[in-house]
């Protein structure tokens, strides 16, 4: 199994920690914040940019958990691991994926049982090369519901 690749970018008191993996590409971090997200910029993520609540707000609305954080300080991802963050939410992101927020156990197809944490994006479309999770493909395909 590929060991996952996790980058971590600080402001000094909160650190933004990426899982590209996870990433479906659905850009609300570009569009929320573009001073601090740049795709074609190295590094790519330049929390220094914005505030901390900013951060954590933009962090918040990431559909696919790919963006987290942890306060400086602390050992847990805080958007993850919250008193809040342990509740199962759902959202129906418009033209876009089911937003699942939660300690979940997935069972898939093929019977293999899975666990994610955080946030996970689900396909809405039918077009995801992931199925059952998103891999952005609704965008490709102008998927409207």
């Amino acid at each position: 199994m590929d060991k996952e690749i996790v980058k971590e970018y600080t402001n000094g008191e909160l650190t933004v920690v990426w899982k590209p993996k996870k990433c479906i590409h659905s850009e609300v971090c570009v569009k929320t914040l573009p001073e601090v997200y740049d795709p074609n910029g190295k590094p790519w993520i330049t929390p220094e940019n914005a505030s901390t609540e900013s951060l954590k707000s933009q962090i918040e609305a990431c559909p696919s958990g790919a963006l987290t954080f942890y306060m400086n300080g602390s050992t847990k991802e805080a958007s993850e691991n919250t008193e809040e963050g342990q509740k199962t939410a759902i959202a129906v992101l418009a033209n876009g994926p089911l937003r699942v927020s939660g300690n979940l156990q997935i069972q898939l197809v093929s019977g293999e049982t899975v666990q994610k944490e955080g946030t996970t994006g689900f396909c809405r479309c039918g077009a995801s090369e992931n199925k059952p999770f998103c891999d952005g493909s609704h965008r490709k395909i102008q998927f409207i519901g």
